[in-house]
């Protein structure tokens, strides 16, 4: 089971930092390459202000960027894989949630897309790794109050 949780942890990284690169190279995507895809247009936005090219970079770009790059380095550690798996358990939960949301406006579009389904999918597959995780630790009585030494020294 840790290999498909690397192995997933790699998928994830190439997901993330993909379309963190593709979201802060979109501004100037046309000098670099023409016939590349706008990541604005594939995910339904547009900038109506300078500004909004930086929002574009830091949200889109800089958060993918380096949470694929998390998901990178918890290929080579167990410890930081659960962290890894716990924040994109959230992430993915705390986005699709926001969409369910919008769904209960009266005039809002529905919050079923692909984009929701790959959110609910990947928050179902971290639980289930992290409960593995949990369920196949050595020490199964440690609580909060409890920290391992090595991870109060990490």
């Amino acid at each position: 089971m840790i290999w498909t949780i690397r192995i997933f942890l790699f998928l994830y990284f190439l997901i993330y930092f993909v379309l963190g690169a593709w979201a802060i190279i979109d501004p100037v995507r046309e000098n670099i390459n023409e016939s590349l895809p706008s990541f604005m247009v594939a995910v339904g936005l547009s900038v109506t202000a300078p500004i909004g090219y930086s929002e574009v970079a830091g949200v889109y770009g800089g958060i993918n960027v380096l949470v694929g790059l998390l998901c990178l380095v918890g290929i080579f550690s167990k410890y930081v894989a659960k962290k890894v798996l716990s924040l994109l358990a959230f992430l993915t939960f705390a986005i699709a949630f926001g969409r369910y949301l919008l769904s209960l406006i009266p005039t809002a579009p529905g919050f079923l897309n692909t984009f929701f389904i790959f959110e609910v999918v990947t928050f179902l597959i971290c639980i289930v790794f992290l409960t593995y995780l949990r369920l196949n630790e050595p020490d199964q009585n440690r609580d909060i109050t409890q920290i391992n030494e090595n991870e109060s020294n990490a």
